[in-house]
């Protein structure tokens, strides 16, 4: 039997890179050809996943590509700070078509697993007969609320901005206020990111169907209404970092070279009692005003509890501290350690010193919290997050909302000192943070099983296959 060959092509930033990696790992321990489309800045990653023993091939793209307005030495979505470049990066996305189709003509693969940014890839993979498979990187849930956003756009039906809505036709009654979601009716770079997101659900109805990194046991409400109501064909794979059996390495390099040596990392939570420290972290793109992180510092100061914060300031932040307060860190020195920059994630959160997670509910995040079994405080900023935080609040129930009410991409703000404090008081004391942490721990036992043979990803990994194979 000859091998399926299949290219994965993730879009230019490190919530993408990371589980198209772990896909093509995935893939490639089922027998699966793997090869990765990547462009410059993004090469290390795809070489330390061969270096681990990983046989998966790689061919580098271009990136700006030609003709592109982004500047030179721009090379992944992190790097945008305003709306603006996100605009001319989105648009520098649509000049790698042709290049692209010259490798699918070259090489033919089986099958296209392409990031959503990408909506072309359809009808590229479709001129050379592939199945064109798309990957959001987000929940099912969140695949359900954007299209029944996208339908029915209940937000125009409110009085004002705090008014609540009820998403109608969903499993739950989840509701939201308009400031919680992205309007993209206004002009500007809100509408060209409409239109951007109209191509992407267009392209996602004609391609092969869409691969979910989750697993059916976390939200099979959702996994049924995708595939049945929505009719989307839809297979769980995840969590996709479980299937990848990493060593303690792998996991420290998940994305960028971590700013705290992991030892050091892990030597200090080892010296704490179990479920004793919250961990604090808003992923790889999300920026605050000094103001607000003057307020987080705070509120994890009135909350008493230990921390472990991992700090990503703003452009204008980077040169000084001003946002501390005065003597934080003498006050703190034995109860928190501040990382500034990238940390070792998964380490920190498999750590069972590790009590509590302070989250901006982005999905990588998000799923990493379930399957180390930790309640979450969420805090969500922008892109599908308030979707998220209704999964872990709601229909979980394994975590609390520090009552986050403004989409920003940007320079967020708005959350008190108090409202931090006690949002991880509640998950890290009393009987309410113990009931969900007996209930995080439940999921992260299914989510394991998931991935295990015969687990239900297994099996839905192992369904895609046959029918590619055929």
């Amino acid at each position: 039997m000859t091998r399926l060959h299949v290219f994965f092509f993730p879009l230019m930033a490190q919530g993408h890179m990371i589980p198209t990696l772990e896909m093509a790992k995935l893939f490639s321990s089922r027998g699966v050809q793997a090869t990765v489309i990547a462009t410059p800045g993004f090469v290390t990653p795809v070489e330390n996943t061969r270096k681990s023993g990983y046989n998966i091939g790689i061919h580098v793209m271009k990136f700006p590509p030609e003709n592109s307005e982004l500047p030179d030495g721009i090379t992944s979505l992190d790097q945008m700070n305003s709306d603006d470049m996100i605009s001319k990066f989105t648009k520098a996305l649509e000049l790698l078509q042709e290049p692209f189709e010259k490798l699918l003509e070259e090489y033919h693969p089986d099958c296209l697993v392409a990031d959503m940014f990408f909506p072309w890839a359809t009808d590229a993979a479709a001129k050379f007969d592939i199945p064109r498979l798309v990957f959001h990187g987000t929940s099912f849930l969140s695949l359900c609320i954007s299209e029944h956003v996208r339908i029915f756009k209940p937000y125009k039906n409110v009085s004002s901005d705090s008014e609540e809505f009820v998403l109608p036709n969903l499993p739950h009654p989840l509701k939201f206020k308009k400031t919680q979601i992205p309007n993209f009716d206004d002009a500007g770079i809100e509408n060209d990111f409409a239109k951007l997101l109209t191509k992407i659900k267009e392209s996602e109805t004609r391609s092969y169907g869409v691969l979910v990194n989750s697993f059916y046991e976390l939200e099979p409400d959702y996994a049924d209404h995708f595939r049945k109501v929505l009719k989307r064909n839809a297979w769980h794979i995840g969590p996709l970092f479980l299937s990848n059996k990493g060593e303690e390495e792998d996991k420290a390099q998940r994305g960028k070279e971590s700013a705290i040596d992991k030892h050091e990392c892990l030597e200090w939570l080892n010296s704490k009692e179990p479920n004793s420290v919250v961990y604090i972290c808003f992923g790889s793109i999300a920026t605050f005003t000094s103001k607000q992180l003057h307020e987080i510092a705070n509120g994890v100061e009135i909350s008493g509890q230990k921390f472990v914060w991992v700090v990503r300031k703003g452009k204008d932040e980077d040169q000084n501290e001003n946002w501390l307060p005065e003597g934080f860190e003498e006050r703190t020195r034995d109860k928190g350690l501040i990382i500034r920059g990238w940390a070792p994630q998964l380490l920190i959160l498999e750590n069972k010193a590790i009590g509590g997670f302070v989250t901006h509910c982005g999905w990588n995040s998000t799923l990493e919290g379930v399957c180390s079994g930790v309640p979450m405080v969420t805090w969500p900023i922008f892109a599908e997050q308030f979707f998220n935080e209704k999964l872990v609040t709601e229909v979980l129930r394994i975590g609390v909302s520090v009552g986050s009410k403004q989409w920003k991409r940007v320079a967020s703000e708005g959350v008190e000192r108090e409202a931090i404090a006690l949002g991880i008081r509640r998950i890290m004391e009393g009987e309410e943070g113990a009931e969900m942490r007996k209930r995080a721990q439940e999921y992260k036992e299914q989510a394991r099983m998931a991935v295990e043979e015969d687990g239900s990803s297994y099996t839905d990994l192992s369904a895609l296959l046959q029918e590619l194979i055929a």
